[in-house]
């Protein structure tokens, strides 16, 4: 019912840029809150960012203010993390989720109903 497909991942060098996309199938948009997570190398999975379906109010991970920006599209069914001044910190699989039942913070990745298969971003020399 529910289907998530990211892409635009790939590998960039230290201060580039990327923009990963998030094709949702119909109404997720309309209707449920959605967001991007990621998982580095050893390390858990953390919200990265998240746009709250009720009121638009974006989330953004204190590591990634003033650097990621989080967007949709609800024509194209799309929504985008464009990821600026990137560092190799950011390497991980990026994963885009949203929740169908806000029961918790619409950005709490344990509120999560539906996960892509992710899309994974290198940041190197």
């Amino acid at each position: 019912q529910v289907q998530l497909v990211e892409s635009g991942g790939g590998s960039v060098q230290p201060g580039g840029s990327l923009r990963l996309s998030c094709a949702a199938s119909r109404f997720v948009l309309d209707y449920y809150s959605i967001g991007w997570f990621r998982q580095a190398p050893g390390k858990e999975r953390e919200e990265v960012s998240c746009i709250s379906n009720s009121d638009g109010e974006k989330y953004y991970a204190n590591s990634v203010k003033g650097r990621f920006t989080i967007s949709r599209d609800k024509a194209k069914n799309t929504v985008y993390l464009q990821m600026n001044s990137l560092n190799p910190e950011d390497t991980a699989v990026y994963y885009c989720a949203t929740q169908v039942d806000r029961r918790l913070g619409f950005c709490d990745q344990m509120g999560m109903d539906y996960w892509g298969k992710g899309t994974l971003v290198t940041v190197s020399s």
